[in-house]
């Protein structure tokens, strides 16, 4: 059964195009707690919106975990993981922050609940409602 997640990226750190043309690239850097068990939590084939946080602030695609969590190389001690993650696609209609607070259907959602945390789970539901709302018929 596929999972579905919400994975954010600062734009000017790496950007969805960086991804795009990167193809595959290890999702580095994590260093929260709850959001690296999250990781730990990601199987190989689950799908994961690509979120410009600061700068955006919207979801511009969806990336496919391509290998489940092992140890981030950028990290200097501790147990961080990091999972490689495999471009998809761009959604035809970038989905902001504004639009997703502003649907009450979203309002229980961890990006409205939870803003700062990087790596989220996202239902079923919520996947669905954000793929129709950014244009990608599912």
């Amino acid at each position: 059964m596929t999972g579905y997640w919400l994975v954010k990226s600062e734009p000017d750190a790496f950007s969805w195009d960086q991804q795009v043309a990167n193809r595959v690239e290890p999702w580095t850097g994590v260093r929260n707690h709850m959001a690296k068990n999250n990781l730990k939590a990601m199987s190989k084939g689950d799908l994961a919106f690509f979120y410009h946080s600061n700068v955006g602030k919207q979801i511009v695609g969806i990336v496919e975990v391509a290998r489940e969590a092992y140890p981030d190389p950028t990290a200097e001690s501790g147990d961080w993981v990091c999972v490689d993650m495999k471009a998809v696609r761009p959604l035809p209609k970038p989905v902001t922050l504004v639009d997703i607070k502003a649907d009450p259907s979203l309002a229980d959602m961890a990006l409205v609940r939870q803003s700062r945390l990087s790596v989220m789970p996202v239902s079923k539901p919520h996947w669905d409602k954000l793929c129709r709302m950014g244009g990608w018929k599912i």
